[in-house]
């Protein structure tokens, strides 16, 4: 039946542009070569303003997600990956409950599933667009004009199905992991150095200070003659950036970088090479940084909905139980203060945290479950599970030493789902954790670049492996 309703779209298919298979293999330098174009790529884009902004003072329903999204106000990138993501998390989720019965062992299975992937982001894309633009973002729709609101939400459909193709064209091969990936952690990476070493002064009431938090605490310190208030002002100053939150980052992404040592090595042997013996390695953090990545694109959609709806409905009843929008400091932007997507928002600080207990604690079990639930779901339906694995060893003519073939699926049964589960969820309660202590670059999103950049890391020591030959392979060269 899923397949059958996928078929019906194909025709809409073919209008989005597709990036073909290389039909060789790409050399590492070749690879990289088109890493770094594609990134350079996504920089010039989220520099580019979009043409026909009214105004910029509206309140922004993208704020608070806008960095781990890859998402950049009123410039090309103004989705970021957040369509992507979307489009990918419900596509999976109805392949992995059997809605879609997708047989990936069939190339026109698999053309047909990542051809409606593409098409549904761009829906979303479409969607969102009309969202952002009607809401008033770029400025009140009737002064912007209908030829103005057309262009605005053309540029933003037409960049995000650039930032598609650019993400194809890595994960066809032509370059190193997905765009997805890299795009999150250029924007994660770029926004926390510039909070920690920016020189941009920002006028206080203290007078005017630098906005870098790193900066901060060398000029305050060297210019001030109360040493104990300079410091007192550079750790927990509220209105920027401080140390204390520098430290939060630092201390969140060393714990992630030190997870990703955990694993269980299951011995493994070749049935075909007798004597050829090697480790399997199962991470703790098994499905990385996804179950985060899709619970931050599954609550951006929560908080733009409910923003947008408070907007233009604020006396609703129903609207206003699932989110009171307020602002909370001078400026327009809008800050979710009740309602159920309240529990869906990061305590803002530790004071915050303390003084709202019941808010923190919900927030902190919707995530850790959800992480927990996210990560064993995307490890069932990425090829990943139990019975994928299972089946590699066995095409690859390997087995557990010291088990019989028939107990492999056992054995890896007892470590895969357990490693996947507590896996996402310990990187949630990190993430928790560090937006607790308002870590630069958000909990999340310092999990995401910690897990990112160390995949990249291995990325480029398995592809200066020779050959990246198979398992058993590996294991025959070994000797």
């Amino acid at each position: 039946m899923g397949l059958r309703v996928l078929r019906l779209l194909k025709p809409f298919m073919a209008v989005i542009p597709e990036i073909e298979s290389p039909e060789r293999k790409v050399p590492f330098n070749e690879k990289l070569i088109y890493t770094i174009v594609t990134l350079i790529g996504f920089l010039v884009m989220s520099q580019v303003p979009l043409y026909g902004i009214q105004s910029s003072e509206s309140t922004d329903p993208l704020f608070g997600a806008r960095v781990v999204t890859a998402a950049t106000r009123g410039t090309l990138m103004e989705l970021g990956v957040i369509p992507i993501l979307t489009s990918g998390m419900i596509m999976q989720f109805l392949a992995g409950t059997n809605v879609l019965h997708v047989d990936y062992s069939l190339k026109e299975d698999r053309a047909l599933f990542g051809g409606a992937q593409k098409l549904f982001a761009v829906v979303i894309a479409i969607v969102q667009a009309v969202v952002l633009v009607f809401s008033g973002l770029y400025g009140s729709p009737s002064e912007i004009g209908t030829v103005g609101c057309v262009l605005l939400i053309a540029q933003i459909v037409l960049s995000s199905i650039v930032t598609l193709l650019l993400d194809e064209l890595l994960q066809k091969g032509y370059g190193l992991g997905s765009g997805i990936n890299i795009f999150v952690a250029a924007s994660i990476t770029q926004s926390i150095f510039w909070k920690i070493l920016s020189l941009s002064t920002v006028a206080t009431i203290r007078g005017n200070e630098y906005e870098g938090a790193l900066i901060s605490l060398f000029h305050l310190v060297a210019s001030r003659r109360d040493k104990t208030r300079a410091l007192k002002d550079a750790f927990y100053r509220s209105d920027l950036p401080n140390f204390m939150n520098t430290l939060a980052a630092i201390v969140a992404f060393g714990a992630a970088v030190y997870l990703q040592g955990f694993r269980v090595e299951l011995p493994v042997k070749s049935n075909r090479l007798r004597g050829q013996r090697n480790n399997y390695p199962i991470k703790l953090l098994y499905t990385a940084s996804m179950p985060i990545m899709l619970l931050t694109a599954l609550i951006s959609n929560i908080l733009l909905v409910s923003q947008v709806l408070y907007i233009h409905f604020s006396e609703n009843v129903l609207v206003r139980i699932l989110g009171v929008w307020e602002p909370l400091t001078e400026s327009n932007q809008l800050f979710v203060t009740r309602g159920v997507a309240y529990f869906f928002t990061a305590p803002r600080g530790l004071l915050d945290a303390i003084t709202h207990p019941i808010h923190t604690a919900v927030y902190a079990t919707i995530v850790v479950m959800a992480c927990a639930f996210l990560s064993k779901m995307w490890m069932e339906i990425s090829g990943s599970s139990t019975r994928d694995v299972s089946k590699q060893l066995r095409d690859q003519q390997l087995s557990i030493a010291g088990y019989r073939d028939a107990s492999i699926y056992k054995e890896l049964n007892r470590v895969i789902p357990s490693a996947a589960t507590f896996g996402g969820a310990s990187l949630a309660i990190i993430a928790v954790c560090a937006d607790i202590f308002g870590a630069i670059g958000t909990g999340a999103g310092v999990m995401m670049s910690a897990t990112i950049i160390f995949q990249y890391f291995e990325l480029f020591v398995k592809e200066q492996m020779e050959g990246n030959m198979s398992m058993e392979q590996m294991m025959s060269g070994m000797q």
